[in-house]
């Protein structure tokens, strides 16, 4: 994959600091969509590759035309539908549903630079799902989505390879957006299911609205016991609590078992995600945290004075600060915010190898 993750991350970086000067979908197109397509190694100013205004008649509304088409021995195999960064993209998927129908295409994205949909013909040849196989959102984009992203790169791109793994995709992506609804909302068919083989009794409304909350609790609980398994499995070789004679009596920030200084679940969780965004870099046995009443230690070799980064996680004002030459602090959002400061944390890290 070489360095395409960090391409796609460097473009998301960009489009997060640019996406509130674009205003039209022109713009739009030149600083965002065009650039997305460059990262996947197409050509967007080569005609014979990458065609603005491509050409599809529909029915009798002659000369139809889609934003680009990504072109293959002359035919179209991917078309682009772009619409502006301000405008939601739901409202548009007709419009795509048209032009697909009327080409060699077995793809088709609908894109307003952050949010991206992939389309193709699973339940019924020929003419284009109405519902996605694939999409992301370009300013969070996951791990496993820029793994199946990088299929649609030029020198990987197989339409064969990847209609075997759209239908997964497509019905992984539905299941998800279920329970993400039933997490939030359960309906009284899930609570049901839920309660058919713990409670004996008959099923009345009543009853599902009695356990609907009960059954939204324990979904809660249940992934937050997983979490939190997860985490003490990740430090299980970690003794952040261990300190050395020397850093004890030289250090001017001895770790102090006080009873007032908490480690919370976010400062765990900032920790573990430092610990894994360094994993090329450094054995992850080598990477310790040290909890301050003020602020979140990430060390390298359980030494106060290699201190990779402090974490502020407390309220609303969250914010990571680096060891580098001028301390630089960076305000964010949430704790996942972390994975977009990765180049920084191994800069800082690789002083102390």
């Amino acid at each position: 994959m070489g360095n395409f993750p960090e391409v796609i991350k460097t473009l998301s970086k960009r489009v997060q600091k640019i996406k509130n000067n674009i205003a039209t979908e022109e713009a739009t197109k030149t600083s965002i969509i065009m650039p997305f397509f460059q990262a996947l190694n197409y050509d967007i100013f080569n005609p014979e590759e990458f065609l603005p205004e491509y050409v599809a008649d529909v029915g009798i509304k002659k000369g139809e035309k889609v934003d680009y088409a990504i072109l293959r021995d002359g035919e179209p195999v991917i078309l682009v539908e772009a619409k502006s960064i301000n405008e939601t993209i739901n409202k548009h998927d007709s419009q795509l549903f048209r032009y697909f129908g009327t080409t060699k295409a077995k793809f088709a994205i609908l894109t307003n630079g952050i949010h991206y949909r992939f389309y193709t013909d699973l339940e019924e040849q020929n003419k284009m799902d109405k519902t996605p196989f694939f999409e992301f959102n370009l300013l969070e984009i996951r791990e496993n989505q820029i793994n199946e992203l990088y299929k649609f790169r030029k020198e990987n791109f197989d339409i064969e390879n990847i209609l075997t793994t759209a239908s997964e995709l497509k019905y992984t992506s539905e299941i998800k957006q279920f329970l993400a609804k039933q997490w939030e909302n359960p309906t009284d068919d899930f609570v049901s299911f839920i309660l058919s083989d713990i409670y004996p009794g008959k099923k009345t409304k009543q009853v599902l609205e009695k356990f609907n909350g009960v059954v939204k609790k324990s979904l809660k609980q249940f992934v937050s016991d997983m979490l939190n398994d997860k985490l003490k499995a990740a430090l299980a070789n970690t003794e952040p609590d261990s300190v050395s004679e020397e850093d004890s009596s030289n250090d001017n920030e001895e770790i102090k078992n006080e009873p007032q200084i908490v480690t919370t679940e976010e400062e765990i969780e900032g920790y573990v995600t430092v610990k894994l965004l360094l994993k090329d870099n450094v054995e992850p046995e080598r990477v310790f945290y040290r909890d301050n009443l003020s602020y979140f230690n990430v060390l390298l070799d359980n030494n106060i004075r290699k201190w990779i980064c402090r974490l502020g996680l407390s309220g609303s004002n969250k914010y990571i600060q680096f060891n580098d030459d001028s301390k630089s602090t960076v305000s964010i959002d949430r704790v996942s915010d972390i994975q977009n400061h990765k180049d920084k944390l191994i800069e800082v890290t690789k002083k102390f190898i």
